[in-house]
């Protein structure tokens, strides 16, 4: 499948998506949202791919939404009706995908991406990289579930000084506040995705799965409902015997 705007490789069960605008810091417009969701649905369907991480080229994750999108919003302050479309598809697709989705932050990483960032399963990022909500230093208003996600990460006070101020911080700060797993030095970070990744792949498939199925739902859910999910899903995991058998033989 070839894409103009992101580069998709695939090695060893690691599928890697790359935004690839860099001369406008990866700016997300109506193209980019759409190759990254069909990058992610052709990746649903690849039985080899065990992890998928999404970076940016450059000295950018994603700067968010581009300005010439921005230009031609309707009134509401929201990103208008296709960028609002538009922007959750990838980002339900990365919910959806039965396989672990890492953000590989390299740099920048504003507003829309960083709603983008908040949708996958972890954040790793480099010391260099910069995170901010700039909803409302342009008049606009999140609509890709960042009002949702970020104070359930952060807390709703943390979350609101975040979003109101529209100010940045360091990836540092973001670790310090629960928004990212974890701050590797630059040069460190690609190494670093790949070993994080290469943890999962050694672990079951079908019980990752299971985990993301269980703690997406329950987390939309209050206490008692979610532990009702966990008990009531019905969810196959194909290589569990083959598994136990094989801890038996190593005991």
């Amino acid at each position: 499948m070839d894409f103009e705007n992101i580069i998709v490789e695939k090695k060893e069960g690691i599928a890697k998506i790359t935004l690839n605008r860099p001369q406008v810091l990866n700016a997300l417009n109506q193209q980019v949202l759409s190759e990254i969701q069909a990058a992610l649905e052709d990746i649903g369907k690849d039985d080899k791919v065990g992890v998928v991480l999404i970076t940016g080229a450059g000295r950018a994750f994603s700067a968010g939404l581009d300005i010439k999108v921005l230009s031609g919003l309707e009134g509401g302050g929201g990103a208008g009706k296709v960028g609002n479309k538009l922007g959750r598809g990838p980002i339900e697709a990365i919910e959806s995908l039965p396989k672990p989705v890492i953000a590989v932050i390299n740099g920048y990483c504003l507003t829309g991406a960083l709603e983008m960032a908040l949708a996958c399963d972890m954040i790793i990022a480099s010391e260099n990289a910069i995170f901010g909500d700039t909803h409302a230093k342009w008049g606009l208003r999140p609509g890709w579930g960042l009002s949702q996600r970020l104070p359930r990460l952060v807390g709703v006070m943390k979350a609101k000084e975040l979003s109101f101020t529209a100010e940045t911080i360091s990836a540092q700060e973001a670790e310090r506040i629960g928004l990212i797993n974890k701050v590797v030095p630059a040069e460190k970070l690609e190494e670093a995705a790949q070993e994080l990744a290469g943890k999962m792949l050694s672990n079951s498939r079908g019980s990752i799965a299971a985990y993301k199925t269980l703690i997406n739902k329950g987390m939309k859910a209050d206490l008692a409902t979610g532990l009702k999910i966990e008990t009531e899903t019905l969810i196959t995991i194909e290589d569990t015997q083959e598994r136990l058998t094989s801890f038996g033989k190593k005991t």
